[in-house]
């Protein structure tokens, strides 16, 4: 049991190649092994040299003797360097970005406050509800109108439609400046509102 033990671990370490302490280990391969055979294990494994074992503190922690792996050949180390300035490039352009996204956000913060955009939200909500039923009743009462008062609620529709479109515009950018710097995802913002979208509602907003 214990050569079992010492193989697993020494398997594991090997793999990873990273250094552990003895309660991760343990963690790592599911306790199959106890900790105290894990720890015996080690301290067979450093006395033999296939492991070193390192401490800070009061803490303990191994990783396979690099020794016992081949030595990199000077075309696989150029190619290490390579990778790491590219890796490194793509950690400045990620660094870049992330300060660009911080600046909007403040900006974001600093333009609207989030209960100015729900007061916002909410009156958009109203407005689109309230047309949603006249334009509602207009189409009802289409069939009883003169020619006029058709192009009369034609032209008026034409206006509502460009006014929904333009408040449903607003409402969608207020919701992703918001969404920027909220924790959540959007439908839970949706909820928290109170802010109903048009698909919930069951209408589809006129071409």
């Amino acid at each position: 049991m214990a050569d079992k033990t010492s193989s697993s671990v020494f398997k594991y370490l090997h793999d990873q190649n990273r250094p552990y302490s003895v309660t991760d280990i343990h963690m790592n391969l599911h306790k199959e092994y106890g900790k105290t055979a894990v720890q015996k294990s080690l301290d067979a494994l450093v006395e033999e040299k296939k492991v070193m074992e390192k401490v800070y503190g009061k803490q303990k922690v191994y990783v396979v003797n690099q020794e016992l792996f081949p030595k990199a050949e000077e075309a696989e180390i150029k190619g290490m360097d390579a990778k790491i300035a590219e890796l490194t490039a793509q950690l400045a352009e990620e660094a870049a970005a992330a300060r660009e996204l911080e600046a909007r956000l403040k900006a974001t913060t600093n333009s609207l406050t989030s209960e100015q955009a729900k007061r916002e939200l909410k009156q958009c909500e109203q407005d689109v509800a309230s047309r949603t039923e006249k334009l509602a009743a207009l189409k009802r009462l289409s069939d009883n109108v003169t020619a006029e008062e058709r192009r009369r609620v034609q032209e008026r529709h034409r206006r509502l439609v460009t006014e929904w479109r333009k408040r449903k515009r607003i409402a969608t950018d207020i919701v992703d400046a918001i969404m920027e710097g909220y924790p959540k995802k959007k439908k839970d913002l949706l909820e928290e509102i109170g802010l109903e979208t048009d698909e919930e509602a069951g209408v589809t907003l006129p071409k």
